[in-house]
C-alpha cells in the first residue's frame, strides 16, 4: 500500500517542516509531490536537501495558478501522483509521525472506500495545539458527515482526508471552488456518497492557523461570499440526490431533519463573511443583499444578519 502525499507551495516559512513531517512517517512506503507554484521566493533550496531520497520530487509551475484557482494546484499535483492513495497537505501544515500507518490500519479494516479521514490538531504559527478535532465515528454515511459538520461546527481540512487516487482522478480530481472555500467538504461528500467514510480516531495531522491569509482583499472577501453561495446551491442539489436513493433509517432521519441545521450554518457562514466584505459599505451590504434574493431567505433574516454585521 503506497501513499503520495502532496505539497502544492508557494510560501517558505513553514516549508521545511511540512517535508520533514513526511520524512518522518513511520510508514515507509510513500511518496512525497511537492509543487512550487511559481512562487517568488527560493523554494526549490528548501526542498534540495530532501530530494537525495528517491521518494521525494518537486517540480515548478511555468505560470502561477495564484490563490483564486488554488484548486488547480492541488489537481497539478494530483496529476504527479503514482500512490494507492493521495493526501492533499499545505505548506505550513504537518502531518504527526504515526498518520500514514493509521491510515493503513483503518483502510485495512474498511477496505474499498473512495475517501479516509484522520483527525486534526490546530496549531498556531509557534506549532503549539490550540485545540483538537471532534472525534467522529469509525465508519458514517455521507448523510452522518455532512449533518456533524452543519449541526455541530466540525472542522475539516483538505490535509484531514486520504483519498483513492484512482477514484480521485476519474472523479476529476478536487472540485473547484474560488480560494477552495468549501472544496475539501464538497470533495469528501462526493468521495463518501455511495460507500461513506472511515474515521481515524487518532491525531494524524496538524492545521496551522496563521495571519498570512489569502482571503485579506476585498476581491477575495466577495469570492469567499460567492463560494459560499455556491455550496449551498451544490449541497441543495446533492441532498436532493440522496433522497432518490436506498438509505439506512439513521440516515432518513437526517434527511428529515437536515434543513434547520443546514440553514444555520450557512447563514453563520454567510454572515461571517459579509461582515468581512461590508465594512461599513452601504454598497456591498447591498450587494450582499441582492446575493441572498436568490435563495428562499427574506427581508427579516437579511436584516438580522445585517445589523450583526455593523456590530464590533
Amino acid at each position: 500500500m503506497k501513499f503520495s502525499i502532496t505539497i502544492p507551495t508557494y510560501k517558505a516559512r513553514y516549508l521545511d517542516e511540512a517535508i520533514r513531517s513526511v520524512v518522518d512517517q513511520t510508514y515507509t512506503d510513500w511518496e512525497l509531490v511537492i509543487v512550487d507554484d511559481c512562487s517568488p521566493e527560493d523554494l526549490r533550496s528548501i526542498a534540495e536537501p530532501y530530494l537525495r531520497d528517491s521518494r521525494v520530487s518537486y517540480y515548478r509551475n511555468d505560470k502561477n495558478c495564484g490563490a483564486v484557482d488554488l484548486v488547480d494546484n492541488w489537481n497539478i499535483c494530483l496529476g504527479y501522483c503514482t500512490g494507492d492513495y493521495v493526501i492533499c497537505i499545505g505548506d505550513d501544515d504537518r502531518l504527526l509521525p504515526n498518520c500514514l500507518e493509521d491510515y493503513r490500519s483503518v483502510i485495512e479494516s474498511y477496505p474499498g472506500l473512495n475517501v479516509y479521514h484522520t483527525r486534526t490538531e490546530i496549531i498556531d504559527e509557534k506549532g503549539e495545539v490550540c485545540s483538537l478535532q471532534e472525534q467522529r465515528p469509525e465508519w458514517e454515511s455521507a448523510l452522518s458527515m455532512l449533518w456533524n459538520r452543519w449541526d455541530h461546527r466540525d472542522r475539516q481540512y483538505i490535509g484531514d482526508f486520504c483519498y483513492d487516487t484512482r477514484y480521485l482522478k476519474q472523479a476529476g480530481g478536487y472540485y473547484k471552488l474560488p480560494l477552495a472555500w468549501g472544496s475539501d467538504d464538497i470533495t469528501a461528500l462526493l468521495a463518501a456518497r455511495d460507500k461513506g467514510i472511515a474515521n481515524v480516531q487518532e491525531m494524524g495531522f496538524q492545521y496551522r492557523e496563521n495571519r498570512h491569509s489569502i482571503s485579506s482583499s476585498m476581491t477575495n472577501k466577495k469570492l469567499k461570499i460567492e463560494a459560499c453561495l455556491a455550496q449551498y446551491l451544490w449541497a441543495d442539489d446533492f441532498i436532493r440526490q440522496l433522497e432518490d436513493t436506498e438509505l439506512s433509517a439513521l440516515d432518513r432521519k437526517y434527511l428529515k431533519t437536515i434543513q434547520n441545521p443546514r440553514d444555520e450554518h450557512f447563514l453563520c457562514t454567510f454572515t461571517r463573511d459579509c461582515k468581512e466584505y461590508i465594512s461599513g459599505s452601504p454598497q456591498r451590504a447591498l450587494w450582499c443583499y441582492r446575493q441572498l434574493q436568490h435563495l428562499h431567505y427574506g427581508k427579516g433574516t437579511f436584516l438580522k444578519w445585517f445589523i450583526k454585521s455593523f456590530r464590533p
